[in-house]
């Protein structure tokens, strides 16, 4: 008897039943966490589950059956070259908000340049966590209101000791300050359209860092009045954009120069990058 092939074929035929997109996959990683071990070391299978480890596992499947998003059984999601600490109360970083960081570069090539970066809405602390990675001399600072987000964000930055500056604040709290650079993934989904979503947005991660309000773009209308404060001359900001939404949000930002859009991976518009005229 193989206990591991065998838990894990029943793990992923429950899972595909139930609607999960990567039911093998999820299968693997979540019994890997059970028994402590790499996934490596399962496919290998250097030893069996104990009764304890397979009773773990069946506790942290009927999770995933119940949709919970996977990052939050196992406390942790990749996100640019990073690791990071995420779980309920924080939206979970998306590999297309990754953009964000790749058009930094591109706009950005000296990674010694001493910039001022502030990450709007940070949730995890995903970009600035990132930012800091890359620019090595750059300093940071996150604003997040939520009080489940906080923890998270305070794991993922507290690697850059003082070049990041956690904020417990509504970007709109923010006073005049002079950024460089200035990143955010703000909430973008219109209100009507949470409903649609898939079960594990829907009913497990903060509608507050989803919901964009009545036609979505309710967080860009209060960017439009803060990011001219905020930039100093020359300045940029990236905002993470919606599916379709880069006709509607360029017109919101009269004080500042729209010097593009980015596409992601997949081809979607995703990144606006604005500029402060110097």
């Amino acid at each position: 008897m193989n206990a591991i092939r065998d838990l894990l074929h029943d793990a992923a035929e429950r899972l595909s039943a139930a609607g999960v997109d990567s039911p093998r996959l999820d299968a693997r990683i979540l019994l890997a966490q059970a028994m402590g071990v790499s996934r490596d070391d399962l496919i290998a299978a250097v030893r069996q589950p104990t009764e304890a480890e397979a009773q773990r596992y069946q506790s942290l499947i009927a999770r995933r059956l119940a949709r919970e998003p996977l990052a939050y059984i196992t406390g942790h999601k990749g996100f640019w070259t990073l690791d990071l600490a995420v779980g309920p109360g924080a939206l979970v970083p998306r590999p297309e908000t990754e953009t964000l960081i790749e058009v930094a570069l591109s706009l950005i090539p000296d990674k010694t340049a001493p910039l001022a970066i502030a990450d709007l809405g940070a949730g995890t602390g995903a970009l600035l966590a990132a930012a800091l990675t890359e620019f090595s001399r750059a300093n940071g600072v996150a604003f997040e209101r939520s009080e489940a987000a906080l923890p998270y964000a305070r794991r993922n930055l507290e690697p850059f000791g003082r070049r990041a500056i956690l904020l417990a604040a509504d970007w709109e709290t923010a006073g005049r300050e002079d950024f460089d650079l200035i990143l955010s993934n703000p909430p973008y989904i219109a209100s009507a359209d949470i409903a649609g979503l898939a079960p594990e947005v829907r009913l497990f991660e903060p509608h507050g860092a989803l919901d964009g309000g009545l036609d979505g773009l309710d967080a860009y209308r209060s960017l439009s009045g803060l990011l001219p404060r905020l930039l100093r001359p020359g300045g940029m900001a990236l905002l993470e954009l919606g599916q379709g939404q880069a006709g509607q949000v360029e017109p919101l930002f009269q004080k500042l120069t729209v010097d593009r859009v980015a596409p992601d991976l997949a081809g979607i518009p995703r990144v606006l990058v604005l500029k402060k005229p110097k």
